[in-house]
This record gives C-alpha cells, sequence and structure tokens, in this order.
C-alpha cells in the first residue's frame, strides 16, 4: 500500500492562509490504513485548523468530507454538487489522490496535507516498512520474496556485502540484513540455486525515463 505522513500544521497553514472557504477531504484507503488521512485524522486536523484559525482571528470556513478512495474517478465525482462552495481543497489523500482531484475539478485549487512516502507493508500496530520500489520487473521469485532492492541498505543484487553482523544491516543495526533473509528464505524453500545466476544492473528504464507510467487493460475498460 501507499504510506504518507501528514505535514507539519505550520506548513499546511502556510499553504492555506490565501482562502477562506476550505474543504478538507479524507481519503479511506491507504493513508487511512497507515493513520495518515482517515476519517479519525481528517477530524483532528480539521479541528487543529479551527482552534489555529480562531486564536489568530482569522474568518476561515473549514468543513470536511471523505472519500472511499482520491484516486479513482467514480468516487471523485461525488463532489460534484459541493465543490463550487469552496475556495480550495485541502487534501489528505496520497499525491495520486491529489492530483486525481485536481485533474477533474481544475478550477478549484487541491493542496496535499500529506507527504507520499513509499509502497509498504503494515508489519504491526504503528508500524510500516517499505518493501517494493515498483521497478516494473518483480525479480521477488529469485530472492526468497525479499526485494533487495528495497530492503539491502546498498540494493545489492548479487550477494550480500559481507558487513552484516548477526543478521543485522551494517548500515543500520536496527534493519534485518536483506541478504540474510534471502538466503534463509531459499535455503528453506529449496531454491537456493537460484542465487547462482549473476544479475545485471537494473534496467531503470521501465521506471523512469519516459515519462508516466500507465497500465492499459481494454478488457475492463467501458
Amino acid at each position: 500500500m501507499i504510506t504518507a505522513e501528514q505535514k507539519p500544521i505550520e506548513e499546511i497553514r502556510h499553504m492555506i492562509m490565501p482562502y477562506k472557504k476550505i474543504l478538507l477531504l479524507g481519503c479511506g484507503s491507504c493513508v487511512a490504513e497507515c493513520a495518515a488521512g482517515g476519517e479519525k485524522e481528517t477530524a483532528m486536523l480539521a479541528s487543529a485548523l479551527r482552534m489555529a484559525a480562531k486564536m489568530n482571528r482569522e474568518d476561515t470556513l473549514i468543513q470536511e468530507k471523505n472519500l472511499d478512495r482520491q484516486c479513482v474517478r467514480d468516487f471523485i465525482v461525488q463532489l460534484d454538487g459541493i465543490i463550487h462552495l469552496y475556495d480550495a481543497v485541502l487534501s489528505l489523500g496520497c499525491g495520486a489522490g491529489v492530483q486525481a482531484v485536481a485533474e477533474i475539478f481544475p478550477e478549484v485549487p487541491v493542496i496535499p496535507a500529506l507527504n507520499t512516502e513509499f509502497l509498504g507493508q503494515t508489519k504491526d500496530q504503528g508500524l510500516w516498512l517499505e518493501n517494493c520500489l515498483g521497478c516494473g520487473d518483480c525479480v521477488l521469485y529469485y530472492f526468497g520474496g525479499v526485494c533487495p532492492l528495497a530492503r539491502c541498505s546498498k540494493q545489492l543484487m548479487n550477494g550480500p556485502c559481507g558487513g552484516s553482523r548477526d543478521g543485522r544491516c551494517e548500515v543500520d543495526p536496527e534493519t534485518p540484513c536483506a541478504w540474510q533473509l534471502i538466503i534463509e528464505n531459499l535455503t528453506r524453500t529449496g531454491g537456493l540455486e537460484r542465487l547462482e545466476s549473476v544479475f545485471p544492473p537494473k534496467d531503470w528504464s521501465r521506471k523512469q525515463g519516459r515519462g508516466p507510467r500507465k497500465i492499459v487493460r481494454e478488457d475492463q475498460q467501458r
């Protein structure tokens, strides 16, 4: 899932300062799961912004609405009947959601309240870990379900660096050595011979250098 964290309140207040009527728009998908932009976080931010406006004697109207997803047109169009009531939208969606709302309603500024971080796994309550770079050419089969690009601090593709100690990364002892996990997983599942191949440098042209990526599924189009 996509993870995000809320921007500092001072930065948010600076961005919305020119506007008097603001729609605070929450998102019920990824950013809700990582406790950054769901209904609860939307209500908390709205309360903080109202309090700050009152303390500074600012005539600012802040109202809340939550969408199931801000990156899907079928949900965004729910704003059709109300968007004209506001000077700006303060979005608690990820970067994709912010841009999707702005594309559908170009007449209204859409301001990001979050910093989008990474593709992550919910490891535990309140803990999210980056484990995928979205490179466009998945190699998890060859590395025992552990991505060396996302989870090895040095992004090594052909074996460990030799600096880890007791299964911990030398760059950050709090981080498990990805290559230790790779070797353990492949040994356990009988796939260690996969590491006998030499993997060339990653072809990043699948990820960048050709403009925004897209997926087209004609069987899913109306």
